[in-house]
């Protein structure tokens, strides 16, 4: 047996120890013993607890690789998560104003992606063990909505008409308010005897709409969303925010950086997250590079009360990023680009003359660089919020303010 002194815990959740060697579910500061196998150390045995080790909530915990850091306290999750961002920064010579972070509730997630496998026996739908493509049964997570739960039966219904034998199926389900809307990937070819199938099991469990691969098989009334109470129907599949607590919290953070700017372009649009809310104060330009979320922005905007302009371009802003003077027509840029960063579309921000940029990032390793090439072209980074959407894992979402001539907004 090998004994280590758990010196920090890196960015997957793991604790490190000298070496480096790596230990799953231990914390900084903490005595610990296991097998030595190469630079991990493995059923590793807390012998000297942290002060900031907890109970973990969820009886699934020890088993479901849904969540990372269970067993810690939430005072140091939150610490950990701010100096993730922190140190980023710090790796490209930054330094701001960090609002304190703002966690997401328990059992708060409106969207999650089950894994859904046939057995001898029967069907199991869960989520992956660590590390494994094992499926675990999570009858009692504490992460999902429980409306989320009460899907189980009809998930498992669908992955015993559709799994073949040998293979996993995806299902991606979100809550919407007239029934859940299911996107299915990896399942049996879609054919006449199968889509009859699916469509009855839409009925009986009283889903929304439901999606085979790249197809919509059946559709028993339209899915919606709410964006700070504006209506939008999104295309199967799309992109939404895990909570709508966390949708919230970049919301508001995003109104706050873009204050009183009457013309604004939303690039990363997707279906009008931002770019909705947005034009109840200003006009608003939205950049998205899927047409069918453009058109559902649209269509909300359509049937909204009391917005303002919003026109929208389907572009590509990696291959054709909006340049310096389309952008100058604005007072604001809102960018919330996918995790590897929008290099391209900040070379072209940093040539602008765009006074405020609200930038949105899921990766802090990208946005600190990202806003290093701002920092360096005039922009001041005013303050970053970090918004812990996904509790209980290493996942970190942050919103932040940078102005060029030192504006306040």
């Amino acid at each position: 047996m090998t004994e280590l002194t758990i010196e920090r815990l890196g960015h997957h959740g793991d604790g490190i120890a000298a070496g480096p060697v790596y230990a799953a579910r231990c914390l900084p500061g903490e005595v610990v013993t296991g097998v030595l196998d190469g630079d991990h150390l493995r059923n590793p045995r807390i012998q000297t607890p942290s002060p900031d080790r907890v109970s973990a909530p969820c009886r699934h915990y020890k088993g479901c690789g849904g969540c990372a850091v269970q067993h810690a306290s939430d005072t140091f999750v939150a610490e950990w998560k701010q100096q993730i961002v922190r140190s980023a920064l710090a790796a490209q010579g930054l330094e701001t104003e960090f609002r304190p972070l703002h966690t997401s509730p328990a059992a708060s997630r409106r969207r999650a992606v089950f894994s859904g496998r046939r057995t001898k026996k029967d069907v199991l739908v869960g989520f992956h063990a660590r590390g494994s493509d094992t499926v675990i049964d999570v009858p009692d997570c504490k992460l999902v909505h429980p409306d989320l739960l009460a899907l189980r039966p009809a998930l498992e219904t669908l992955t015993r008409a559709g799994a073949s034998r040998k293979g996993e199926v995806s299902l991606t389900v979100t809550l919407a308010p007239e029934g859940a809307d299911v996107a299915v990937t990896g399942g049996k070819p879609l054919d006449a005897i199968l889509q009859m199938e699916l469509a009855g099991l839409v009925e009986t469990h009283g889903l929304s709409r439901l999606s085979w691969g790249d197809d919509v098989v059946a559709l028993r009334v339209q899915p919606s969303v709410r964006f700070d109470g504006i209506s939008v129907i999104p295309p199967a599949g799309a992109f939404l925010q895990a909570t709508e607590d966390g949708e919230a919290a970049l919301r508001s953070a995003v109104i706050e950086a873009v204050g009183t700017s009457r013309r604004v372009v939303d690039l990363f649009a997707g279906c009008g997250t931002f770019a909705l809310p947005l034009a109840r104060r200003a006009a608003v330009h939205a950049v998205e590079s899927v047409p069918e979320m453009l058109r559902a922005l649209e269509a909300g905007w359509r049937h909204g009360d009391g917005l303002k302009s919003v026109t929208t371009e389907a572009r590509d802003l990696f291959r054709r990023p909006l340049l310096k003077d389309e952008l100058n027509r604005f007072d604001a840029v809102v960018i919330d680009p996918p995790r590897a960063g929008a290099d391209a579309q900040m070379e072209r921000i940093a040539e602008s003359q765009v006074p405020v940029v609200a930038a949105v990032s899921c990766n802090p390793a990208t946005f600190a660089r990202d806003a290093a090439r701002l920092v360096r072209a005039g922009y001041r980074l005013d303050w970053v919020q970090v918004v812990d959407q996904f509790r209980w894992s290493t996942h970190v979402e942050l919103a932040a303010q940078l102005t060029r001539g030192h504006i306040s907004a």
